[in-house]
């Protein structure tokens, strides 16, 4: 195995570079650092894919490491069979610079490989690319996309042929091939026009945008509600620059929404995101232009989505201002909705189900149980979720209405295997028009539902450590946690600890006393004694450790109190 500075004197020697990026490589030469960081190892192939920042080199994003990881995929579709490859691939990306270029030389391979090719014409939401997977029958799918990172991110977000994200054997399998095959001379690509004309790259665009939206639509459960307040019930919508500017607002128009304002400078799209500093429908800044407009026009509520349209953020008045619906609290709204709606209107399943994460608000169980429907919890990750549905639908025992997670994903319907933000900005808006015709709006409707369920509060931190001494530090981190686990987090005794890596679930001074339902992820959940939930996982594409925080309360000032003291306490974590 090459070490990092041979790794980087072949690609300063390959003839596969071109002359800008051999003059990118040039340039770092006196800089042993920034050498180490580019070539000490590949980008990680998970069942998320790649993700990374565009530069030359071995673990970063560019045209070589995509060719790489699509000839190592195509490797694994050839090995299913002749109906596989005739099946194919859906390939879909997002608006980040070099996404169009990605995506065209990895239909290019796989096309070279004898696999159908079916990609979009233009950018589209990564939900569509689920969608397209299913609605044609494909062996798997690709998406180039960075989803909410800053500009510098790309990303290659691979599925299978139900829709949703890759199943953890098929990564593996993808990372063997690409262990064995040579990054520069072990793939086969061809010419795209030529690929096109011989029909082995398929263009698909207009056609699929209708299916989906006709499937889209089909959610909407009380049409009548959105028509009775079409004329005051005012919307604020950005695309933050990305691939839901054409079919979110199409989905509101057909939904019936008639007073609909695209924040117009972020309806442009921009690789570059130049009018915010990260593209994140988590963060509140980000919402600057789409809040001075929803002032103007007197709007009550805003939707923006992510830039490949997966994720959504939702802002309401709130006295003269505007105020965040946390993705916890926009979950436990919309599933509160989506049941009571679907009970008012006789369309809801007698073996209703429905999913969330483990790191996920426990209110949403509450709302579920108290509703008569049943609930699970899955991994972070809706390839889970997706999983646990297919298996309800093998075993006819529970129909899904809902799955989310706290990172302001959801998935509705049969059509995606994957959270979809066109789909929940469309029920974002018919729930919010109903509470509009009560006099109430999402924030208010929040509150009604805690003095209905109990008071829950949440808080995610993200303890970023870059560079290579951070990959060590977040390991060393989380061996530390197992192997000498806090007696109190703050000053609340641990009460129970579930490891869900072995599955071991433990009580200080007992030992092991059981274990979990699912196992197999990196994530320590410790339990407290106040009814607390302190959770810590390494993120699995980005450099940080992710600390989740869930506590319940006689009211939202105790719920407040709790969740700053523990989060002071997470931050130590940091040092």
């Amino acid at each position: 195995m090459r070490n990092y500075k041979e790794e980087y004197e072949l690609w300063l020697d390959s003839p596969a570079l071109s002359e800008k990026e051999w003059e990118e490589l040039n340039s770092i030469a006196d800089d042993e650092k920034e050498i180490e960081s580019r070539f000490f190892a590949p980008l990680e192939f998970g069942t998320a894919g790649l993700r990374g920042t565009m530069k030359v080199g071995l673990h970063h994003m560019n045209v070589h490491v995509i060719r790489h990881a699509t000839q190592a995929f195509a490797n694994v579709i050839k090995a299913e069979g002749g109906e596989a490859m005739a099946k194919g691939i859906a390939i879909c990306f997002d608006c980040r610079n070099n996404s169009d270029v990605f995506a065209r030389e990895a239909a290019c391979v796989m096309a070279a490989n004898g696999i159908h090719v079916y990609i979009f014409d233009a950018l589209r939401p990564t939900p569509e690319l689920s969608f397209a997977v299913r609605h044609y029958g494909a062996t798997a799918g690709l998406n180039i996309t960075a989803s909410h990172n800053p500009k510098e991110y790309n990303g290659y977000k691979v599925y299978w042929s139900d829709g949703a994200q890759l199943p953890p054997q098929h990564a593996a399998a993808i990372a063997g091939e690409m262990s064995r095959t040579d990054i520069f001379n072990g793939f086969v690509s061809c010419d795209f026009d030529e690929a096109v004309a011989d029909g082995r790259i398929e263009i698909i665009g207009a056609e699929t945008d209708e299916a989906f939206l006709e499937n889209v639509l089909g959610q909407a459960i009380d049409r009548e509600v959105v028509a009775k307040v079409a004329d005051s019930f005012k919307i604020v919508y950005t695309p933050f620059h990305g691939a839901g500017y054409r079919l979110v607002p199409e989905a509101l128009k057909r939904l019936g929404i008639t007073q609909l304002y695209p924040v117009r400078e972020q309806m442009v799209l921009d690789g570059d995101f130049s009018t915010v500093d990260s593209p994140n429908p988590e963060n509140p800044e980000g919402f600057y232009l789409a809040v001075d407009l929803a002032k103007e026009i007197g709007s009550d509520l805003i939707i923006g989505t992510d830039p490949d349209s997966d994720r959504i953020g939702v802002m309401v008045r709130d006295g003269e201002g505007y105020t965040t619906i946390t993705g916890n609290q926009m979950g436990v709204l919309l599933l509160d909705y989506v049941i009571n709606a679907r009970r008012r209107t006789g369309t809801l399943p007698e073996n209703a189900g429905a999913l969330k994460s483990i790191v996920t608000t426990e209110m949403a169980k509450v709302v579920a149980e108290r509703n008569g429907v049943h609930f699970e919890d899955t991994f972070t990750g809706f390839k889970f979720m997706a999983e646990r549905v297919a298996e309800w639908e093998k075993e006819e025992s529970f129909e899904y209405i809902f799955a989310y997670e706290e990172s302001y994903g959801y998935m509705m319907g049969d059509y995606v295997r994957d959270k979809d933000a066109v789909t929940a900005s469309m029920m974002v808006a018919e729930m919010a028009a109903y509470y509009f015709d009560k006099g109430m709006n999402l924030k208010e409707a929040m509150n009604s539902l805690y003095e209905k369920y109990g008071w829950y509060d949440e808080k995610t931190l993200n303890l970023v450590m870059p560079g290579l001494d951070g990959l060590a530090r977040m390991k060393k981190l989380m061996a530390e946690l197992r192997s000498n686990p806090p007696k109190l987090v703050a000053d609340t005794e641990v009460f129970r600890i579930r490891d869900y890596s072995d599955g071991s679930i433990k009580v200080p001074g007992l030992g092991v006393v059981g274990e979990t339902h699912i196992k197999g992820s990196n994530v320590l959940y410790f339990e407290l004694a106040d009814g607390s939930n302190f959770i810590v996982r390494p993120s699995g594409t980005e450099p940080k450790i992710k600390v989740y925080i869930l506590v319940r309360g006689e009211n939202a000032a105790e719920c407040g109190e709790k969740v700053g003291k523990y989060a002071e306490y997470a931050e130590c974590l940091r040092k």
